[in-house]
């Protein structure tokens, strides 16, 4: 595991931890060739300097977000911002389904916003095919 991200999930309550820990397992399983670190403060994976999802301590949960999931067409993913992320929050372990983040993540390889070049293109977002 990246040291970084390690020391992220290590700074967690025990249950917040085994969220993180799974959630980190599970998208280096299933995003091969994707790039980790932590950036803006929480571990995000991206695929070709493109950020695609990412993880990050809420006051009262761990929140998934796939920067294009609004895009997946996935009911338990809910709409995050003004641009195109979708997130899922988690307060147990338990709460992760290995096989709906599989799916989330074969489609967030899949299907992309182009956030890499958001502002060299002043806010508008292209999607990459």
């Amino acid at each position: 595991m990246d040291n970084e991200i390690q020391a992220y999930n290590d700074s967690m309550s025990p249950a917040d931890k085994a969220i993180c820990q799974q959630l980190y397992k599970e998208i280096n399983k299933h995003l091969k060739g994707a790039e980790s670190k932590i950036w803006h403060r929480h571990p995000v994976w991206f695929l070709e300097g493109n950020p695609i999802v990412g993880y990050s301590k809420l006051k009262d949960s761990v929140r998934l977000l796939f920067w294009s999931g609004q895009s997946f067409d996935e009911p338990d993913l809910l709409p995050e911002g003004t641009f195109k992320a979708a997130e899922a929050r988690y307060t147990d372990v338990k709460q992760v389904d290995t096989t709906l983040l599989q799916c989330w993540l074969d489609k967030a390889a899949k299907i992309q916003w182009d956030y890499k070049n958001l502002v060299k293109r002043k806010g508008v977002l292209e999607r990459l095919l």
